[in-house]
């Protein structure tokens, strides 16, 4: 079975051991899945949750290097030297990342309101970029916009190795249907 949930912001990408905040369980109330990757408690987005190891090995798996591609509200404006930083990788822990995409999104997109609004300060200009990469470091997006001058506000994952948010709702999840699930599998094994 595989699971394609929007997970909204603030709630831990785990079921359990939650201490008061919420957790997958609070949106996904389907047994045996776990999550097929990870997204931090302040991202929103596509996560993955299945209840086949092989697959989830596969879809997260830095060899297999699947795309992921990123929306994400930065605090500032994009210059063409951090576009090429992305491209040619930029050093994160000592070692550097893949070579990533960043662009500006124009016109911006339109999302739903977070529960817990976004800082806002009138003589600060926001950027909506999108940045794809096939890594998945810990918090690597942020900590590459960091990098190159660019707070992160708000980040929410739209894609990952074909697999689309599309219009689920915050919240939200639905169930793979079999031909989805078979043309996946095909196109992860090649």
């Amino acid at each position: 079975m595989i699971i394609l949930l929007h997970k909204p912001w603030g709630t831990l990408c785990q079921f359990s051991g939650g201490d008061g905040r919420l957790t997958l369980a609070d949106h996904v109330p389907v047994p045996e899945v776990y999550p097929a990757g990870r997204l931090d408690q302040d991202s929103e987005g596509l996560l993955v949750l299945t209840d086949e190891p092989w697959f989830a090995h596969r879809l997260t798996h830095p060899r297999h290097g699947h795309l992921k591609r990123y929306q994400a509200q930065v605090e500032g404006e994009i210059a063409a030297s951090a576009i090429r930083q992305f491209a040619d990788g930029i050093l994160l822990d000592g070692t550097p990342t893949r070579a990533a995409t960043l662009a500006i999104i124009d016109p911006q997109p339109v999302w739903h309101p977070r529960e817990k609004p976004i800082r806002f300060r009138r003589n600060v200009p926001t950027t909506w970029v999108e940045v794809s990469l096939r890594e998945g470091r810990n918090r690597q997006v942020r900590r590459m916009l960091a990098a190159v001058g660019l707070p992160c506000l708000r980040l929410i994952r739209v894609e990952v190795a074909g697999l689309h948010l599309g219009t689920l709702e915050p919240g939200a999840f639905r169930r793979l249907d079999g031909q989805e699930v078979r043309a996946l599998k095909t196109r992860l094994r090649t």
